[in-house]
């Protein structure tokens, strides 16, 4: 199957310290693929590259044919949308005006949104399960109504990849649920390529197809959970000592357990 995304031997420092080492990677059409690491390890700047926010020091990043270099800001929008770790919402916008800036990179420079616009707003505010709230004002909303905004407006430009930094971070344990949920959803019955930076071992396993594991700037493994998510494998990339076994629910998936170091009582 021919890549949707491919990063070709891409390297990228900042100010001379090395973040990014010769990094391989492909993301095929559909996929459903976590990201995994320990801070520092490269995951935000990899996904920044990959949107075509960063230029790699050396490499190229493709869109399927076509540097990443030669498309406009704008072209590369109407394909990959990134949902940031943190998004600043300083500004009483709605939830409706939010995820109409998401049609930015259709807009014409003149006029108001389009008979066009405002259906896909709809139908993505539908999606998203968050019609019902498009009149709030969206620095009133709890951090899970705001990542769902913040995922409405990516999906308003109507992308065919969706890339997203830590998804589940600072959240409560059903709004994680909430957000991996609709993740998947997009996925599966929207054929919407995903890619996601993730912290939690257990959470990536349990929702993503595959892993890729990256240390100091390197790919360390890549693949289904089970094979990636090995015990002496993550203690020698987390310096962390962990029992690994089937989940009770999903056998056929890796149950990381965190094991306390042996001076613990």
């Amino acid at each position: 199957m021919t890549s949707l995304l491919s990063a070709e031997n891409i390297s990228f420092a900042y100010a001379k310290l090395s973040t990014l080492v010769e990094v391989d990677f492909t993301l095929r059409p559909g996929a459903l693929r976590a990201l995994l690491g320990p801070n520092g390890s490269g995951k935000t700047t990899l996904l920044k590259i990959l949107a075509g926010i960063l230029s790699p020091t050396r490499g190229v990043v493709k869109y399927q044919d076509t540097d990443l270099k030669k498309m406009s800001r704008r072209e590369i929008a109407r394909r990959i949308a990134l949902v940031p770790q943190e998004l600043n919402l300083q500004f009483s916008f709605t939830v409706q005006q939010m995820v109409m800036l998401g049609r930015t990179p259709h807009s014409h420079a003149l006029g108001g949104p389009s008979k066009q616009d405002r259906e896909i707003v709809e139908r993505v505010m539908d999606m998203t399960a968050i019609a019902a709230m498009r009149d709030r004002v969206i620095t009133e909303l709890s951090g899970g109504e705001q990542q769902r905004v913040v995922i409405a407006m990516a999906l308003a430009q109507e992308p065919q990849i969706l890339i997203l930094d830590e998804p589940t971070v600072h959240l409560d344990i059903n709004h994680q649920i909430e957000i991996l949920d609709l993740t998947r959803k997009l996925n599966r019955e929207r054929g919407l390529t995903v890619l996601a930076t993730m912290h939690d071992l257990n959470l990536a396993a349990l929702y993503f197809d595959d892993i890729v594991l990256l240390e100091r700037g390197r790919i360390a493994a890549q693949g289904a959970p089970a094979a990636v998510l090995e015990p002496e494998r993550i203690h020698a990339i987390f310096n962390a000592k962990v029992l690994v076994q089937p989940h009770p629910a999903r056998a056929q998936l890796p149950q990381v357990i965190m094991l306390p170091t042996e001076h613990s009582t």
